[in-house]
């Protein structure tokens, strides 16, 4: 079991702070990793190191799985909890009435707390990948679970109604102290402008704006939990993560993001396929087979005519870390 992502996996399961995962690229500490609650993505320059030849040093936010909580169950909730878990949130209902409840769970969500708004809300720290979503039944539950929110740390709150009866809200917590500005933050009405109608539409509109608001901050990767468990599972097979760690042009996938290759072949995740990836498998297989390097860099070009012989729309280069993690 590799030892440093076991670790890495408490630490993210017994703190709600966002922590970063460094990687040495370069030098004779290539390979080499720790766990830094210093901010700050991607590559740079060693700064301990910087008075002998810089080491190349990728950082990357380990984060957690982004987590959307929806206030109330209603028929608006099944469509947008059905959304959330295809885009890989954990999705959270809080209801006070047990049907709607239940109707949230026949939804598929992963958590449901079936209590009065604020009490529920009472026990949700929230954090930098928290994503609110209000959708419930009166601007009385709306304006208790707003107050709540507000007094959270969190990525996006959305409350659904007319701008009248979003507005009424607003300026009653506004006159219990809110700040104009947090409350200007609030997106209401939730949803993008696309004329949605159907409880599906309004599901659609509400999960495209978190999708854009999520997507236009440069991130990387992160690692799941399935990856998290592959790479601590002691199932005695050999396994090489990949993570893209810079990229040119219109390569397919983002930097950060990872695909964790066994022995047999098999994968879990995708660099974006195609020859991109069928290239970086090959070389992993070649690691694990001679079992070294325990860890290297590769750069695989997808120039524009090689991607239009694939048949891809997607061209460019990317460069690649490789890490053979111990059986």
């Amino acid at each position: 079991m590799n030892n440093f992502y076991a670790r890495l996996l408490e630490e993210l399961e017994n703190t709600e702070n966002d922590i970063w995962v460094e990687t040495v690229l370069t030098g004779e500490h290539a390979g080499e990793k720790r766990i830094s609650r210093s901010e700050g993505n991607g590559r740079s320059e060693d700064p301990a190191n910087s008075a002998q030849e810089p080491r190349r040093i990728f950082r990357e936010q380990a984060g957690h799985v982004p987590r959307l909580i929806i206030c109330g169950a209603g028929h608006v909730s099944a469509p947008i909890i059905q959304m959330g878990k295809m885009l890989g949130f954990f999705v959270t209902v809080l209801e006070d009435r047990p049907k709607f409840a239940d109707n949230a769970r026949a939804a598929g969500a992963d958590e449901v707390i079936c209590q009065p708004f604020g009490e529920g809300l009472a026990g949700i720290k929230g954090n930098a990948n928290s994503w609110f979503v209000i959708v419930t039944r009166g601007h009385r539950y709306d304006m208790e679970c707003l107050e709540s929110i507000l007094g959270k740390q969190y990525a996006y709150v959305g409350m659904m109604g007319s701008r009248r009866r979003t507005q009424i809200v607003k300026e009653q917590l506004h006159k219990k102290g809110v700040d104009r500005a947090v409350l200007d933050g609030v997106h209401t009405p939730i949803g993008l402008k696309i004329h949605a109608e159907t409880p599906e539409e309004i599901a659609v509109s509400v999960m495209a704006e978190i999708i854009q608001i999520k997507n236009s901050e440069k991130k990387t990767g992160g690692y799941s939990p399935e990856l998290l468990q592959a790479l601590t599972q002691d199932d005695g097979r050999k396994k090489v993560l990949a993570v893209i760690i810079s990229r040119k042009g219109s390569a397919p996938r983002s930097v950060g993001t990872k695909m964790l290759i066994r022995e047999d072949g098999t994968c879990l995740g995708t660099i974006g396929g195609g020859c991109i990836e069928s290239e970086v498998i090959q070389k992993a297989l070649l690691m694990m087979r001679a079992g070294q390097p325990a860890f290297r860099l590769c750069t695989v070009d997808m120039t524009a005519d090689a991607a239009e012989e694939e048949g891809m729309v997607c061209g460019g280069t990317v460069e690649v870390m490789l890490e053979m993690e111990p059986v």
